[in-house]
């Protein structure tokens, strides 16, 4: 059968599904508490639509399945459950109600498109496959979507394909993003702890201090930087906290502490630069006569994105008129969904927030409610082609 965008959309249910971001909104939960958000999706599912509901994936996480009568593809689309610990000053009408909690990501947003795929289920005449509508927790920490993948009931399922979407503020309201191969690069977060011996601070010999490694440390972390994204070579190393001695004035410290988040193209570039560190910080410690310990964590993949999937998604902008852009590298953010690149085809795409609005993560951001309707026509234009295509999965 050929692809034709799908006739019977959900634009009359659009108040209500802006009705529900803005709840999503209200009622935020942070990342491996997300129980109070799945029960707001579980209720609207439950009045919307005759879904199997399987809760309970990977900490909170949510899917919700619908089978058509024959044997065919698995569709899975997801999208994430938590918020983040930003105090909110916006003062709109649905603010959070949750004091240093807040959507500023905008995973309500993300949830409302995914949710808002129900009411238009139920008008289709697709005969074969599933889809399945999968609500992540965890996505903010990285831990999430590794999570579900070990989970025995998320193995149950099968997808054959899985897709997503991402606002992006500072793209044309309504346009379509798409990057070959990775969408997003690997982020990798490290702490070292720095061990000397404190001393009088009138006999700081008698001592260890770590002031010269640290400073030695961060100048030397500072020339494996590669901020250009235009670079294959790309490397980014943000510093985050620094922490040393105590504020004792007639004491020399003894320890300190230094945190990191650095991104590139791909694992292997990654692992490349944690040996450059771990040889960095090993050899200035040595010099300086201290022990170290590297921790690693928050680690996200890249988000490698399947060729034919991005075909697919191009296809289906073009021919709902969506404006189509094309990124030539990976965005710098992070992003879980990369866990499940790994295993299954898989895809994601940006959804323009805007140009001049608040970028993700800022205080004052809002996820645009005039881009859900985009979103929910994406991702029903993706489940009809593939599930009224003949082609094997």
């Amino acid at each position: 059968m050929d692809f034709v965008i799908p006739e019977n959309k959900t634009k009359g249910m659009l108040e209500e599904i802006i009705t529900l971001r803005r709840h999503l909104h209200q009622n935020p939960d942070l990342s491996g508490k997300e129980a109070g958000t799945s029960k707001i999706i579980q209720e609207f599912a439950k009045s919307h639509s005759e879904v199997e509901i399987v809760s309970d994936l990977g900490g909170a996480g949510l899917a919700l399945i619908y089978s058509f009568p024959e044997e065919g593809p698995t569709v899975m689309i997801r999208c994430e459950l938590d918020a983040l610990p930003i105090e909110e000053p916006n003062q709109f009408s649905h603010r959070s109600l949750k004091k240093g909690i807040s959507h500023k990501c905008g995973h309500d947003g993300h949830m409302a498109i995914v949710a808002g795929i129900l009411p238009w289920i139920k008008t289709q005449a697709i005969k074969k496959g599933r889809i399945i509508l999968f609500f992540q927790p965890a996505e903010e920490t990285g831990k999430g979507a590794l999570q579900v993948l070990k989970d025995v009931k998320f193995k149950a399922l099968k997808p054959d394909y899985i897709f997503a979407l991402h606002n992006l503020p500072g793209e044309p309201l309504n346009s379509i993003i798409t990057v070959e191969d990775a969408f997003s690069c690997t982020v990798l977060s490290f702490s070292i702890q720095l061990t000397g011996k404190q001393s009088h601070a009138s006999e700081p010999e008698n001592g260890i201090n770590p002031a010269v490694a640290i400073s030695r440390i961060i100048t030397g972390l500072n020339d494996f930087r590669i901020p250009d994204e235009n670079n294959p070579e790309f490397a980014l190393l943000t510093p985050v906290y620094l922490n040393m001695g105590d504020k004792a004035y007639g004491i020399s410290a003894g320890k300190g502490e230094l945190h990191y988040t650095i991104r590139t193209r791909s694992e292997e570039a990654m692992e490349v630069l944690k040996k450059k560190i771990l040889n960095l910080v090993g050899s200035i410690c040595t010099d300086e006569k201290l022990k170290f310990n590297i921790q690693w964590f928050d680690h996200f993949l890249a988000t490698v994105n399947h060729a034919k999937c991005n075909e697919i998604i191009k296809e289906v902008a073009i021919k709902n008129d969506y404006q189509l852009i094309t990124k030539p590298h990976p965005f710098k953010f992070g992003e879980d969904f990369g866990w499940f690149s790994q295993h299954t085809k898989a895809a994601m795409f940006g959804l323009g927030a805007g140009i001049n609005v608040p970028a993700l993560h800022h205080n004052d951001y809002d996820f645009p409610d005039e881009i859900l309707q985009t979103g929910i026509d994406m991702f029903t234009s993706i489940i009809q082609k593939i599930l009224n295509s003949s082609e094997e999965p």
